[in-house]
């Protein structure tokens, strides 16, 4: 590739979650040559012994302050070391040892698990351009295909009612492409990006193998599948069409730090690609989005805490990117385009919950407030279409969605007036706008609940009218009448009132304390965990269980100053904020302590370790997820990826004040020797986000220091990385074993082994 990138630190937003954070293989699987089989580790009469990771000491000095850490030698960044794959096959043979005696029931809930899921199934179809697009699964198959259909009359104007025809006399359906076909030769298959070009005539789609996040793009004739040009290798999934001859897509550098932004025209070779922007700064990482109106790319520039915008005019690649909003740091803006107008959001010190901007395309310097700051209404997004403006918000935990009709594009944008919101039936929910057709007047969004399985709507932005497209089925006589979702309010140790969601089966609880109860926590980037549905976790729900989502500082749920305050020298409020609303739900009878398990993931791992290690005696069981627990080690290590990009979220400890704090929570260094809950931990080789080391040092150390005689296990995926395998299958697996272990440790499992 050239090496002429423009040069400086100027960044691009990560636009992807998925790109940036510890949250939320391809190496075949190692035949275990020191597998332990449930024969040789002893019969359930005689629980098997666990393995013992070796002590190799290794000490780590820092500001006079000396960390001896016995087992380090467990991180090898090739993921090959015969010793170490060997001690993960030995704690995977012992999980399933320990776990052999209710396979017959965890095999149980795996059937009635995936028994709630219509296996021939499709997405409500999105009408764009000439066709209809939607995904498709297959009974038995693990993976989706991508379909489109003609659309008969496309002239006529979009409405809410419409509806795709099937049948004989349809146009056909066309596969463009299958997941199933490709995956037949991988263990592990993700497709991380599909996208349609402009004219609908080619797809370029991003595929990973490993699980390690790093993608290979291919472009294809939508209609006859045949390959256009050689593929883009050692790529993100951060990918748009440039017009119809052209690709814009992002790379990472050696610590995985999305960096460069390149310009591939079709046909050409990869190596004969334009760098449009080299961000040098290691704290940065670049992210890429099309405008709506797909006239404009814009690339980002992004750290935790700042971030500012190029643009790109399709129509004119030739003159390459213009700074739309300048590196100013603390300040972060994002960017779409209507009309003559660029439309920013931006976020400040002062205007912490972001305020919308407009500016127009030929002077970019000259903006308008359209949507003031409010201290209690946050931006979350915007959605722009011809003639109107779709807002993303969030007041008092909730999420909103509020519409705005705009001016004609010759007129000039003042300011918004009469938005209208939609309404939402739930007292706790989940609602996301989805991906729209610009020049039409049909928001679509979805919306789920505790209770309410995700449903589509098409919504008429001129009349108000909203019109059900879809709603996920759940087989086996799932009735949400018969479930109770609530909001409760937990007082933290400083005063903050906490938001809990809660749902339950309201025939099965007694309220009484003697429920079981299994708690969510989160707690971290910014990220909202909106009370949602799950259809697995009615395996729970029907067995008597209560869930509850703790939504603690440090996440995003309460606007940008709840996540201000649990981050950085804060950060331990997330951790005491999760231990306050379990003493409040136990207080208020909807659990004991005796009866509570607890689970997090990646960051949220972090929470459940640093919860175990700080009240051991409040809960019953844990799992801990892909756990980032190796906080202090991790983050002074500049070669680990996300470490750089990071320390604006938990502090620079190569700094004496952070050092010790980060020091004081990160669960791998304080463990202890005191007694500790039934555990679960789970980790992926392949995981780039949170290193397999880190969980599998916890549960050693841990093995060594507890005083206990509860379960710990680990279960590491040596073919899958952060987000577990592949199939949706698969990942069922994931949920049954987890819900066994729960109901194993609080013994509910019946003694015939049967769910």
């Amino acid at each position: 590739m050239n090496s002429d990138c423009i040069g400086g630190v100027l960044h691009l937003r990560l636009l992807l979650f998925s790109t940036s954070h510890r949250i939320l293989a391809g190496h075949p699987k190692i035949s275990a040559s020191r597998r332990l089989s449930t024969a040789t580790m002893g019969s359930q009469s005689q629980p098997p012994s666990p393995p013992l990771a070796e002590k190799v000491k290794h000490e780590m000095e820092l500001f006079g302050d000396v960390r001896v850490d016995n087992y380090y030698w467990l991180r090898d960044d090739s993921r090959s070391d015969p010793k170490v794959i060997s001690y993960l096959q030995q704690e995977n043979a012992y999980t399933e040892a320990m776990m052999s005696g209710t396979k017959k029931f965890e095999d149980e809930i795996y059937a009635e698990i995936r028994g709630r899921i219509k296996e021939d199934d499709m997405s409500a179809p999105l009408r764009k351009g000439p066709y209809y697009y939607y995904s498709r699964t297959l009974e038995g198959k693990e993976y989706v295909q991508y379909c489109r259909r003609p659309i008969p009359n496309r002239d006529a104007p979009s409405s809410v009612h419409d509806t795709m025809p099937t049948g004989p006399d349809a146009p056909p359906e066309h596969v463009i492409l299958d997941e199933n076909v490709k995956a037949q030769e991988h263990g592990f298959y993700r497709i991380g990006a599909f996208k349609v070009s402009p004219n609908h005539k080619m797809v370029a789609y991003a595929e990973d193998t490993k699980g390690d996040e790093i993608y290979t793009v291919y472009v294809i004739d939508a209609e006859t599948q045949a390959p256009i040009g050689k593929p883009l290798v050692g790529v993100t999934s951060n990918l748009e069409w440039a017009g119809n001859d052209a690709l814009v897509y992002i790379t990472m550098d050696e610590i995985l730090r999305p960096d460069k932004a390149w310009l591939h025209k079709l046909g050409a070779d990869q190596s004969n690609d334009s760098c449009l922007y080299h961000e040098k700064d290691d704290m940065f990482s670049l992210g890429l989005e099309a405008s709506e109106s797909e006239k404009f790319l814009f690339i980002s520039s992004e750290s935790k805490i700042t971030r500012f915008v190029f643009y790109l005019e399709v129509s004119k690649l030739e003159e390459g990117l213009k700074v739309l909003t300048p590196r100013i740091i603390g300040i972060d803006t994002s960017v779409s385009h209507r009309g003559n107008h660029f439309f920013i959001q931006r976020r400040s010190d002062e205007f912490f919950n972001s305020e919308l901007l407009a500016c127009p395309v030929d002077n970019t310097s000259a903006t308008t407030v359209l949507i003031p700051h409010r201290a209690s209404v946050k931006i979350q997004y915007i959605q722009l279409f011809s003639d109107h403006l779709a807002v993303s918000e969030r007041e008092e935990g909730l999420p909103n969605i509020t519409v705005y009709h705009l001016p004609e594009v010759e007129e000039p944008l003042v300011n918004l007036e009469g938005g209208k919101s939609v309404q939402f039936i739930d007292p706790v929910y989940s609602v996301d706008l989805s991906v729209s057709q610009f020049s039409s007047t049909i928001l679509r969004f979805s919306y789920s609940s505790l209770r309410m399985p995700k449903s589509v709507y098409d919504y008429d932005m001129n009349t108000g009218e909203s019109v059900l497209k879809k709603i996920e089925t759940v087989l086996g006589g799932f009735d949400a009448s018969n479930y109770v979702t609530e909001r409760k309010w937990a007082t933290a140790s400083d005063g903050t009132q906490i938001p809990i969601s809660i749902v339950y089966q309201k025939n099965l609880v007694k309220l009484d304390g003697s429920d079981p109860m299994l708690l969510y926590g989160y707690g971290s980037y910014e990220i909202c965990i909106d009370p949602d549905f799950k259809a697995s976790r009615l395996s729970l729900l029907d067995r008597g269980f209560i869930f509850a989502i703790a939504h603690i500082r440090g996440g995003g749920e309460m606007g940008r100053q709840w996540y201000e305050n649990g981050k950085f020298l804060k950060k331990k409020n997330t951790f005491t904020d999760f231990i306050s609303c379990a003493e409040y739900l136990i207080e208020q009878k909807y659990c004991s302590k005796e009866k509570l398990c607890i689970e997090g993931r990646s960051a949220g791992g972090l929470l459940i370790g640093a919860v175990l290690n700080m009240r051991p005696d409040l809960w019953k069981a844990a799992v801990a997820g892909v756990p980032f627990v190796d906080v202090l080690t991790t983050m002074l290590d500049p070669t680990i990826p996300l470490t750089t990009s990071e320390w604006e979220e938990w502090g620079d400890p190569r700094k004496e004040e952070f050092y010790f704090y980060l020091k004081s929570y990160s669960p791998v260094d304080n463990v202890k020797a005191q007694n500790y809950p039934d555990i679960l931990v789970t980790a992926g080789l392949r995981d780039p986000r949170v290193m397999y080391s880190e969980p599998a040092k916890f549960v050693a150390k841990l093995r060594d220091m507890k005083t206990d005689d509860n379960m710990l296990l680990l279960k590491c995926e040596l073919g899958a990385g952060h987000f577990s395998k592949s199939g949706r299958f698969e990942r069922l697996q994931e949920d049954a074993m987890t819900y066994t272990f729960m109901l194993k440790a609080l013994n509910m499992i019946p003694a015939s082994g049967s769910a």
